[in-house]
């Protein structure tokens, strides 16, 4: 082996570079390969179109402000991000709700559009500040999410016991509300886009994020290339390497034990005690060379399984097409009821800044397609489209570019007037693709020993942090799917308190950094 790293990480999310960030602060020599990640966004003859949308919902996590004072960078953070006014925006074909970060405000769009339920309203956030203030204070907590050891289940549960609804089968916020009110809707839709769970949510997940949405949301001016690149950054500050273009074509585990990595195109193994990935723990199993892993190992995983996945549409639009009022995060719910319409529930975007070309604006819509449903990725670009125009009056007159990434089908550009079909060939000096790219998935999670004694938490998690290949760690979306972005983080944590606490003297450097108050 040429080159030796203490870490790994393999993938470009939240996660793996938290985790990377972290674990090169402490000391650890850290590599990370992008493993095929692409970037949030390409574009098309000089108009910026998105893969995916982004919004920083953990921003206000005690989980991402513990990351911020181990990297000694809560104020230079704080620079970068702008508050959004209003927080997010309901729009339905009888209503239009703002959600303002100003509480006196907030309870004037209560009295404008639900009068009927301003008290259960009041009641109903009261329980969500009770609820988000127990997880704040167990989030901010040195412990493994989800645990895996005796003693970790222990530590975790303890925390765990005191957290309202975590037990609970259903969500009951709804108890007080007339069946099928539309303020139902208000709470539930906003977090289950803010999910990677499929399922149902469990009644503390909702309350958690939907209590993100409604706490102050932040927005990095790029968005997710922002946030990856400050991450970045700590990574190469702490001595860390980076090649986010190149993938590891193996895992070397003789025995079942991380020992190196082929990175492709190389002939010499990488040396590596540890690989940390956000990728799901069958993708690294896949990556792996080594005997199979212990039945045990292989029973206790939970199964995975992918029922919805995210659909996203860019529409360049000239600005004065898009309406003023038009908030920077929306969701769009279409009236399908009696209707033989297939329009689908969308979360819409507004980049004003982010269209590459001047008067104008990109706008974002994502739809969750399930396997079930009526869409298919090839025909879902018109029904989200419907959905949008059903709410913004005359934008279709005001279409500079339309696409989606994972649909495989021409770009269209109107700026001639009428439609044009551009081959997917003409995207790839922006960095697009010919063929559909994957959507990101959400997750459906069965089967797993691991976690039966402990249902509540189950109903959270996804797969476990450590993988059944020893020395190697799962930080992404399939670790706690049911908190998005905040599962993430707590998942990155945990691998590197885990990794860190085997090596005595990297533990104790870390306990000696923790002693001293970051400067605010």
């Amino acid at each position: 082996m040429s080159k030796h790293y203490d870490v790994v990480v393999l993938g470009a999310g939240i996660g793996a570079l938290t985790a990377a960030a972290l674990l090169a602060r402490r000391s650890w020599r850290v590599l990370v390969l992008g493993q095929g990640h692409r970037p949030a966004f390409y574009s098309f003859d000089g108009l910026s179109l998105a893969r995916r949308t982004f919004t920083f919902l953990a921003g206000s996590s005690p989980a991402w402000g513990r990351v911020l004072v181990e990297l000694a960078q809560s104020q230079m953070f704080r620079r970068r991000v702008v508050p959004l006014d209003p927080m997010l925006q309901v729009l339905s074909p009888r209503r239009a709700l703002d959600l303002p970060p100003d509480q006196e405000l907030f309870a004037k769009e209560i009295d404008r559009e639900f009068p009927e339920v301003r008290r259960v309203v009041d009641e109903l956030y009261a329980d969500l500040a009770r609820t988000n203030a127990a997880a704040d204070a167990a989030f901010d907590r040195d412990i493994v999410w989800p645990p895996g050891t005796f003693w970790e289940r222990r530590e975790t549960l303890r925390v765990a016991s005191m957290l309202p609804h975590l037990r609970e089968e259903a969500p009951d916020f709804f108890a007080e509300f007339p069946r099928e009110h539309d303020y139902r809707t208000v709470v539930a839709i906003p977090a289950r886009f803010a999910s990677d769970l499929a399922s149902e949510l469990p009644t503390f997940a909702l309350a958690r994020l939907h209590g993100a949405w409604t706490r102050g949301v932040f927005r990095l001016p790029k968005g997710e290339t922002d946030l990856i690149d400050f991450l970045l950054e700590r990574v190469r500050a702490h001595g860390g390497e980076i090649k986010l273009g190149d993938r590891a074509a193996a895992i070397v585990a003789p025995r079942g034990k991380v020992a190196g990595v082929r990175i492709d195109g190389d002939e010499d193994v990488t040396g590596v005690q540890f690989v940390v990935s956000d990728l799901p723990t069958r993708d690294v199993i896949g990556l792996a060379q080594s005997e199979r892993s212990p039945r045990r190992a292989r029973i206790e995983t939970p199964r995975l399984s992918i029922p919805e996945q995210r659909f996203v549409v860019s529409l360049v639009v000239k600005t004065e097409g898009v309406p003023l009022a038009l908030a920077a995060e929306s969701f769009l719910l279409p009236n399908n009821r009696g209707e033989a319409s297939r329009r689908p529930v969308v979360h819409l975007q507004r980049l004003d800044s982010l269209s590459g070309t001047p008067g104008t604006t990109l706008l974002v819509a994502e739809a969750l397609l399930s396997e079930r449903g009526l869409l298919r990725p090839g025909d879902a670009r018109e029904a989200v489209i419907e959905t949008v125009e059903q709410f913004l009056p005359f934008v279709e007159r005001h279409y500079c570019v339309v696409d989606s990434p994972h649909d495989g089908r021409p770009l269209w550009d109107f700026r001639s007037g009428k439609r044009e079909d551009v081959d997917r060939l003409a995207l790839r000096p922006g960095g697009g693709t010919l063929e559909a790219e994957p959507m990101v998935p959400r997750w459906a999670v069965t089967g797993g020993a691991e976690f039966d004694q402990e249902g509540a938490l189950a109903r959270l998690a996804g797969e476990p942090i450590r993988m059944p290949l020893t020395g190697a760690f799962g930080v992404g979306r399939s670790v706690l799917p049911a908190l998005g972005q905040e599962g993430e983080l707590l998942a990155a944590w945990s691998a590197s308190r885990i990794i860190t606490r085997t090596d005595n003297h990297k533990e104790k450097m870390r306990r000696e950094m923790w002693s001293k108050v970051e400067l605010e």
